[in-house]
């Protein structure tokens, strides 16, 4: 007799299983939501909004999902590579930057990002070739690539001209969808 209530529970349950509501699938159960879909919003608009910001850890992992998400592309790319130098990580910069060149040699704010850390590098030479190329690539439209590549020509030009480097403090500053400009400002 013991068992009777226990096999008469377990048919109910049973039942109210295959009904078509389920047990309790209402909004208002017990039971959690299902598992949200994929977001729709683009990581790399996440990333540039939390560049502008100032939180440029969290930008990297915006611009890393929107890699997983789109795959590696010329976007991408620089994007993780603008990240890393706001952050300071000037090495990890360069590579991704060098790799977003290599996929898209016509892509102006991988070459001028490129040439902001050969800049900050002191690779001075180097950083006027990779504006000029930046410059040409966007065929002199942007007054930001036009002062770096006049910045970093002064500073080729005038080499040993400490004045200048000190009366220069180089600051980066976000622009558009993921370039940077180098901007002077007196001390």
């Amino acid at each position: 007799m013991t068992r009777r209530p226990l096999y008469l529970g377990l048919f109910i349950v049973t039942l109210a299983a295959c009904s078509s509501g389920g047990l309790n699938r209402s909004s208002d159960g017990v039971f959690a939501p299902g598992v949200a879909g994929r977001s729709t919003v683009d990581g790399l608009v996440v990333g540039h909004r939390l560049m502008a910001a100032g939180e440029h850890e969290l930008a990297l992992r915006a611009y890393n999902r929107a890699a997983a998400q789109q795959g590696l592309n010329v976007d991408t790319m620089s994007a993780i590579g603008s990240a890393n130098l706001n952050l300071g990580r000037l090495g990890q910069a360069e590579r991704w930057l060098r790799r977003a060149v290599e996929e898209d040699p016509t892509f102006p704010p991988a070459w001028n990002n490129l040439g902001v850390i050969l800049m900050e590098k002191g690779d001075i030479a180097e950083a006027s070739e990779v504006f000029r190329r930046a410059f040409a690539a966007d065929n002199g439209n942007s007054d930001e690539i036009r002062d770096n590549l006049r910045l970093a020509l002064a500073n080729l030009e005038n080499p040993g001209n400490n004045a200048l480097q000190q009366n220069q403090n180089f600051n980066l500053i976000r622009r558009g969808a993921g370039d940077f400009a180098l901007m002077t400002e007196p001390l």
